[in-house]
């Protein structure tokens, strides 16, 4: 370990290896053509050579993967496996389960857990309503980022310049004649999520289908959010406020139960 300054803080010792490493990996995660070695030394302004050896690396590493060509790179498994070692994925699902099936049973709804991986929402766990006519929510399944209520949670926890890039670079997509397509509009939207603390999805994303959002505001692994989800005809202003009553309490559950998962 390094020597700390008067500050207690280590001082700036500069790795350029490690730095240009970590540009690479981000090139390969943002790049949807899945680039090959020769593109990256080209994107990135590096020498075939240095290329060569910080992909090679990173490839013995398990940071990346090859495809089936031989050419094309992808990220590795060895970064998730950190990701999850640091954060229990399994133990932190087996103990949000009672809590959400409790808040499904207040509720009367099905109720999502979330997380933001990426630019992609993944549903983590679910406690689906009991009567027949509910929505169903799949672990696994994976969601845009502009969906409705969660999405709106996550992006309101961004700054706005760079929901602003998010917009501009994909554009605000209309998944009914509810959807919210005007950025102002969308980003009016946003500033009132982060004052009231919660979202709501009016048939934005799916039609007949409507939603309440809160954000766990969890600090270690990946973003989270819970959401109740069920039928509009069903999802009257008497359910949305019980959601918007309870649902804080449960999330503040959640972000303990998440944060003792991972340690802290």
């Amino acid at each position: 370990m390094g020597k700390t300054t008067k500050t207690g803080k280590l001082p700036g010792y500069k790795a350029p290896a490690i730095h240009k490493a970590f540009c690479l990996l981000r090139k390969v995660a943002a790049s949807p053509d899945h680039p090959g070695l020769t593109d990256l030394a080209l994107q990135l302004g590096y020498s075939k050579s240095t290329t060569h050896g910080l992909v090679h690396a990173l490839l013995r590493e398990g940071a990346l993967v090859q495809g089936p060509d031989g050419h094309k790179l992808y990220l590795g498994p060895m970064l998730v496996d950190l990701a999850f070692s640091n954060w229990n994925y399994i133990k932190m699902v087996e103990s949000v389960q009672p809590v959400i099936d409790e808040l499904r049973d207040q509720i009367k709804e099905t109720m999502v857990l979330g997380a933001l991986i990426r630019r992609r929402i993944v549903i983590m766990a679910a406690a689906e309503a009991v009567d027949p006519l509910k929505i169903s929510a799949s672990p696994g399944t994976i969601l845009p980022l502009f969906s409705g209520a969660a999405g709106k949670v996550f992006l309101a926890a961004k700054p706005t310049d760079a929901v602003k890039q998010l917009i501009r670079g994909q554009g605000l997509p209309r998944h009914t004649p509810r959807s919210i397509v005007d950025e102002t509009h969308y980003l009016d939207e946003l500033e009132q999520v982060r004052l009231k603390g919660y979202s709501v999805d009016d048939e934005e994303y799916l039609t007949g289908v409507k939603a309440v959002a809160v954000a766990l505001n969890n600090i270690n692994g990946p973003p989270m959010a819970i959401w109740a989800v069920g039928l509009a005809s069903r999802m009257g202003a008497d359910t949305i406020q019980a959601a918007i009553t309870l649902m804080p309490g449960t999330a503040q559950t959640l972000h303990d139960l998440a944060d003792r998962s991972s340690g802290v």
